[in-house]
C-alpha cells in the first residue's frame, strides 16, 4: 500500500468517481490550499438522499480510492448516524452529507474565501 499520495488532483478525481458510483449528488470540490489556517488542502462535499445512501457513498469512496490508488483514509467518522460522514485522506477530506445537514453546517459558506468547483450530477 502506498503511503504517499503523489497528486491531490488524482485523489480528488478518485473520490468524485467513487461518490458517483453510488449516485452522489451536488458534488463540489473546495480548494483550501491558499488559505493559511485551513485544516487541509481541499474538501470534496457530496449529498446522499438517505442514511443508507450516505453509508454506501462513503463505502464506495473508500473502496474505489483504495482499489485505484492504493490509499486508505487515515481516519473516518460519522457512520454511527450516517447524517454526515467524513473521510480523512490527510490532504483531502471527503464529506458525505444528508441534504439537511449539509445545509445546516454549510461548509461552502464557512470557507467562502476558498475556490469552489461544482461537478455536474450524472444522470
Amino acid at each position: 500500500m502506498k503511503n504517499q499520495i503523489t497528486d491531490n488532483e488524482t485523489l480528488i478525481q478518485a473520490i468524485v468517481e467513487g461518490a458517483q458510483e453510488k449516485k452522489a449528488r451536488s458534488i463540489v470540490t473546495v480548494d483550501l490550499s491558499h488559505i493559511e489556517y485551513a485544516p487541509t488542502q481541499a474538501f470534496v462535499i457530496v449529498n446522499g438522499n438517505t442514511p443508507i445512501q450516505v453509508d454506501a457513498i462513503a463505502d464506495s469512496i473508500r473502496e474505489y480510492v483504495e482499489n485505484k490508488l492504493g490509499v486508505r483514509p487515515y481516519n473516518y467518522d460519522g457512520y454511527q448516524n450516517s447524517q454526515w460522514i467524513v473521510l480523512d485522506y490527510g490532504t483531502i477530506y471527503a464529506h458525505i452529507f444528508l441534504p439537511e445537514f449539509r445545509q445546516r453546517y454549510n461548509l461552502e459558506q464557512l470557507w467562502n474565501d476558498a475556490t469552489i468547483n461544482t461537478i455536474p450530477d450524472l444522470d
